[in-house]
């Protein structure tokens, strides 16, 4: 019994609950709220992929007749005006191709090689957006036989970016009101500011397909580029 009196101090002590200055200190009264903003704007840049496929018996006749159609294909890029930083390979490759022997059976034999398929592709920055159909009619023109993604971005997002964040902020503080004016309390200062997202980054608009004959024009359309913020802002109840 004695033992058990003695405890009773401890136990109490530990189940008191906080004091009210060091609640109001953990919890003090608070809103949160996100708010968004999306800005659109026509892209100033463009890249446009461009390359040369080429199949032969031997890899060396594959390597020979890719890199002889590639720099044609690089002569007329740069005839077109463009500056050779705005030029950068981006795939180089040198493939087996093969055949399968079928059974009777229907089981699959040892694979031959058959010839060897050689491919050069080149990534193209155009800095003015209307010069993309131009610059896909001129490479295949040249002998681009493989022309893929057409990206179309904005060159500097930070200014576009500073004005969706202050949108963003201006939605955040409008649905706070909303609240405390529901609550019947008084906005204070912001306790805290988060910004969530990823930064923009440049979107797939197009795969062309290139014609087999005729030099009709490539049809491009450009669109906007949509730049997004989205914010977490927790203000302060005013006591």
């Amino acid at each position: 019994m004695r033992r058990a009196v003695c405890l009773l101090p401890l136990a109490a002590a530990l189940a008191l609950p906080a004091s009210p200055a060091q609640a109001e200190h953990d919890f003090p009264p608070a809103i949160s709220v996100s708010g968004e903003a999306e800005i659109s704007v026509p892209p100033d840049l463009a890249m446009v992929d461009a390359g040369v496929a080429s199949d032969a018996k031997t890899a060396r006749e594959a390597a020979d007749a890719n890199n002889t159609a590639m720099a044609k294909v690089i002569q007329a890029i740069k005839a077109a005006g463009i500056d050779d930083k705005d030029v950068q390979t981006s795939r180089l490759s040198l493939q087996p191709q093969y055949a399968s022997n079928q059974y009777s059976s229907g089981r699959t034999g040892p694979q031959q090689i058959t010839g060897y398929h050689a491919s050069n592709r080149v990534t193209v920055k155009l800095h003015d957006v209307g010069k993309v159909a131009g610059i896909i009619d001129t490479v295949v023109a040249a002998g681009a036989n493989d022309v893929g993604n057409v990206n179309f971005t904005v060159s500097q997002p930070s200014k576009l970016l500073d004005e969706a964040r202050d949108k963003a902020l201006a939605d955040a503080r409008r649905k706070a009101e909303i609240y405390a004016k529901a609550a019947g309390v008084t906005l204070g200062a912001p306790l805290s500011i988060s910004e969530g997202g990823a930064p923009p980054l440049p979107l797939f608009r197009a795969k062309t397909m290139m014609p087999m004959a005729a030099a009709v024009p490539t049809p491009v359309a450009q669109g906007e580029e949509t730049l997004s913020v989205s914010v977490s802002v927790t203000w302060a109840i005013k006591q």
